[in-house]
């Protein structure tokens, strides 16, 4: 064997190690799960909902003079008003406003609107992603994936149940003047304004 075919052999048996020793693949599994860790849902859900959330609530429309609107000009309100991150018929609208409590039970509070609105507030079951879509202000570019998505409408409406509802609760009775903050769904393609459920971040009785 001359020199150059040993040289050359050589020179392939060292590229190949090399290569081999400078590449090497992860499941996508664990590739995901290690971003995950560098993300703490709790801590952007505490964020969000005192320096973002709380905010657009302020500046949300009343919820009167939305509902005028969804009426008279659907079209036009959803457009102007209403946010999701989902394909699909659902949008979510922030709003806020004033009644008077008419009904208590378990699972909600119903009000009574100046526009001779009936609304619920939901007090039992806090969950999906109302809170999370209904400001505009999220997007799902500022995810990695999915479930960081996912948990920080969990951890939003856990803040909601743990610290916003608790006093409200204790308190809130029929006959009570309340203001509200808060945000629901609308189907779209089947608009119905007769069950509008308020989930809320903001409650005060007067």
């Amino acid at each position: 064997m001359n020199k150059k075919i040993i040289k050359y052999i050589v020179t392939i048996a060292v590229v190949t190690f090399l290569a081999y020793n400078s590449v090497y693949f992860k499941k996508l599994s664990d590739v995901k799960a290690a971003a995950s860790k560098t993300f703490d849902p709790a801590a952007y859900a505490r964020t969000y909902l005192d320096k973002q959330l709380l905010p657009a609530a302020n500046r949300a429309p009343d919820i009167d003079l939305l509902i005028g609107e969804l009426k008279n000009n659907p079209v036009k309100a959803f457009k102007t008003d209403a946010h999701s991150l989902d394909i699909g018929n659902t949008r979510f609208f922030m709003v806020k406003g004033q009644g008077v409590i008419t009904n208590v039970d378990e699972t909600d509070v119903y009000l009574f609107t100046p526009g001779k609105q009936t609304l619920k507030i939901a007090t039992e079951y806090i969950f999906g992603n109302a809170l999370r879509d209904a400001p505009g202000i999220i997007t799902v570019n500022d995810f990695t994936n999915s479930m960081d998505l996912n948990n920080v409408s969990a951890e939003v409406n856990k803040l909601v149940r743990n610290e916003i509802l608790p006093p409200f609760k204790s308190k809130a009775k029929k006959g009570d003047n309340i203001t509200f903050a808060g945000a629901f769904e609308l189907n779209q393609e089947h608009l119905n304004l007769n069950n509008i459920e308020i989930i809320p971040v903001n409650l005060i009785i007067k």
